[in-house]
Formats: C-alpha cells, sequence, structure tokens
C-alpha cells in the first residue's frame, strides 16, 4: 500500500514537472527501506530559511549546473519559476550574467560557485551573507550547495545520468553557463 501511495506521488511530480522520475520508481521498486531514506533527505534539500527565494534558487541552480547540466537543473528552473521567481533572473542564474542581478543574488552565485571549488575566496563572501541573513542564511545555502549535488550523482550511479541538454525558461532555450 505504502508503495503504491508513494508512486501516486511521484506520478504527479512526473506530471507536474515534466520530469522522469524513473530512478525514483526503481527506487522505491526495489528498496523501500533506501527510498524512505531518499525520501528524509527531501527534508533537507527542501529547506529555505529566512532567504529570499532568488537567492535560495541562485544556490540551487548554480550548484545543479555545477553536476548537471540536464534534467535536474531543467526540473530545479522549473521550480524556480513556480516559486515565481522572475524569468530574467532566472536566465540570468542560468547564465551567470552577474550583471543582471541584484546585488544580494549575484553574491550567491559568487559563493557558490567558490564553495563547490573549495576556492578559499568564499571566506569573505561568507562572512557578507552571515552579515545579510545570519547563520541560519548561511546553513541554509549549505544544504542547497550539498544537497544539489545528490540528485545528478544519485542518477549517475543508477544509470540515469544524461548528456547536456538546452534549459528550457519560458519561450527561450539556454545551454547552461
Amino acid at each position: 500500500m505504502i508503495r503504491y501511495i508513494f508512486g501516486k506521488m511521484l506520478l504527479n511530480m512526473k506530471r507536474r514537472y515534466d520530469y522522469d522520475v524513473q530512478y525514483m520508481q526503481d527506487i522505491l521498486e526495489a528498496d523501500l527501506g533506501a527510498f524512505l531514506k531518499f525520501m528524509g533527505f527531501q527534508t533537507m534539500s527542501s529547506h529555505s530559511g529566512n532567504l529570499p527565494v532568488e537567492s535560495l534558487f541562485a544556490a540551487r541552480i548554480r550548484a545543479i549546473i555545477w553536476d548537471d547540466c540536464g534534467p535536474c537543473t531543467q526540473l530545479v528552473v522549473n521550480m524556480a519559476l513556480e516559486a515565481k521567481v522572475d524569468v530574467e533572473i532566472v536566465r540570468a542564474i542560468v547564465n551567470r550574467d552577474l550583471n543582471k542581478l541584484p546585488e544580494d543574488v549575484a553574491l550567491v552565485v559568487r559563493f557558490t560557485e567558490l564553495v563547490l571549488a573549495h576556492n578559499p575566496e568564499a571566506d569573505e563572501l561568507r562572512e557578507r551573507i552571515r552579515a545579510l541573513w545570519g547563520s541560519s542564511g548561511l546553513i541554509t545555502l549549505g544544504y542547497c550547495i550539498s544537497s544539489a549535488r545528490v540528485y545528478p550523482a544519485l542518477k549517475y550511479t543508477l544509470g540515469y545520468g544524461k548528456a547536456c541538454n538546452r534549459i528550457e525558461i519560458n519561450d527561450m532555450s539556454l545551454m547552461p553557463n
């Protein structure tokens, strides 16, 4: 019964975001315990804390692009649009066009990439982020950045990795930068 309920939930996600959920369906079918742990992980990855939605999705989008330039990126872009992030801000995040982003969003884009590159220059930006949103905001960014990396790694491990493809944002098709 529980597999049936989770299966319906996955199908709803598939329809809502036009996203291939086969890897999650396979986990559900093969190992219910593993699927339940995966669902527990979802609570961490969906944490939004006190961050403005634009900054939250700046971290999520840039982190997912770091490891994936395909369906996972498209999913996060679709979620950003659903959360009412302005389409021009989403495009600028995907294109890494810092000049078209509000200062705090550009800060998050730069910080996310420095963290992913293990670059010590992130230290200075970390303090600016802490000044804006406190330790809670920094923790939220940590969750966004680290959790975004799990999905592509899991999909590639299970054989569902895809080649790069263009990201659709309303009427425009972009190749992630």
